[in-house]
């Protein structure tokens, strides 16, 4: 069963707590001037893209729904932020009852996005929209960088698959959000099984260098392995010498053997005489998997070598060198006074040193040439011209609290290929330049 983004609970009692301190403190000043329940708009978005990149990739999403459905202050919860008198007991009364009410919109997982895209708008009172911030960002951030790596990643592989076996690089469960990013960029599978168990992600392993060297001779391993997991498996060969050691597989596992792996030296010139010898010896559909510290520049590198599959760890769940995606959460318009008529005022942050935002309720739309293909992000406030009303990017998330827009991750990963592929050619390029899109504002 495909588990995606079917609300299952984290591995906390609550999210409340993925949060920061000036949140609640926010909080609390606001109920006490009495400006808490003003009706609000919050933005995520981000003023620039990491140096070089030319597009963004929206992940996380999913994650963000469930985080914000558990954001609930249980008794655990509020006993600790009365003990250590983080808030007065007026707001903890007040967050004893939080259930987010307002509503959520965003472009779709798997979007792409530009400089000052809206990501994500968040709607309903200050005081229930203000506490979100620190989670959604962190979830956000995080699952957009990495599959903004995958998706470079799978650029450079083409139709090549690509393995995600970054669980031992980072957190454990920074892990397992990786791998469903990873996956959403453009990846096939992954070795982690908790993101195989919680994401329906199809897992994938067989033996590492440990299991070589645990027996006594290499044809000792292979023969071990073959007789447990079957003549489809895939062997290990650069434990000792590559050359001695696919002799060996194949006469192990004869021509029906599934696949063999590289892991170290230089893959380029290895993987070519790995697949002569392996053609020599009559196992021409046995494929080749490398690993090694790939990145999407040594995966390029190795377009026109004989390689099956590419399996990848650090680089990936570190986003290839760009971790985070610099997205921000701003208030961008806000009733004048409490009552839920009052007209929304557009707010905005005026400060030097490129922190500016730009007020108002944002509408996104992305314009296209005559051939299809996109040419600019557009971006306005007030009505949608007619011209852009069946391409808007922002779609209903959630709506009064209750989510509407869970779906499946493999329809997640569908949309990302068909963004990424409706983008000018210049988007695939590993070389540095400036975001592929222009963003224009209306």
């Amino acid at each position: 069963m495909n588990t995606a983004d079917l609300g299952l609970p984290v591995d906390v009692p609550s999210t409340a707590l993925f949060t920061d301190h000036y949140e609640l403190t926010m909080l609390q000043a606001a109920l006490k001037a009495g400006t808490a329940e003003r009706r609000s708009v919050f933005e995520v978005f981000t003023r620039r893209l990491p140096e070089g990149r030319r597009y963004g990739v929206v992940a996380g999403t999913g994650r963000v729904l469930d985080a914000v459905e558990n954001f609930r202050f249980d008794p655990g919860v509020l006993s600790f932020l009365r003990e250590r008198s983080v808030v007065n007991a007026e707001t903890l009364d007040w967050l004893a009852g939080y259930r987010f009410s307002g509503d959520v919109w965003g472009y779709q997982e798997g979007e792409v996005y530009f400089p000052g895209s809206p990501i994500m708008r968040v709607e309903g009172t200050f005081a229930e929209c203000v506490l979100l911030e620190t989670v959604i960002l962190s979830i956000l951030n995080h699952d957009s960088a990495i599959a903004a790596a995958a998706s470079r990643m799978a650029s450079a592989a083409g139709e090549r698959p690509l393995i995600e076996m970054g669980a031992r690089r980072t957190h454990e469960l920074a892990a397992v959000a990786a791998s469903r990013a990873a996956y959403v960029g453009g990846f096939t599978s992954t070795s982690d099984l908790a993101a195989g168990f919680r994401y329906g992600i199809p897992t994938v392993g067989t033996s590492a260098h440990a299991f070589t060297l645990l027996h006594d001779r290499e044809r000792d391993a292979f023969q071990a392995q073959v007789d447990s997991l079957g003549r489809d498996t895939t062997l290990l060969v650069d434990t000792y010498d590559v050359t001695e050691a696919v002799r060996t597989a194949v006469e192990i596992a004869g021509p029906e053997l599934g696949a063999v792996r590289i892991d170290s030296g230089d893959l380029l010139l290895v993987a070519h005489r790995v697949r002569q010898q392996l053609d020599e010896l009559g196992a021409t559909d046995t494929k080749i998997i490398v690993t090694s510290d790939l990145d999407e520049y040594a995966i390029a590198s190795l377009a026109a070598a004989p390689v099956d599959a590419y399996g990848v760890g650090t680089q990936l769940v570190t986003g290839s060198g760009h971790p985070t995606c610099s997205m921000v959460y701003k208030l961008v318009a806000r009733a004048e006074s409490a009552d839920p008529t009052a007209p929304l005022l557009p707010v905005a942050k005026k400060s030097s040193g490129g922190k500016t935002s730009i007020g108002g309720r944002k509408w996104a739309a992305r314009r296209l040439d005559e051939h299809g293909v996109a040419e600019a992000e557009v971006i306005g406030t007030g009505p949608v011209p007619e011209e852009f009303q069946d391409r808007q990017l922002l779609v209903r998330l959630v709506e009064d609290g209750r989510v509407l827009a869970r779906e499946p991750l493999d329809v997640v990963r569908e949309r990302h290929t068909a963004a990424r592929a409706n983008l000018p050619l210049s988007a695939t390029q590993l070389s540095r330049g400036e975001a592929v899109l222009p963003t224009e504002y209306v």
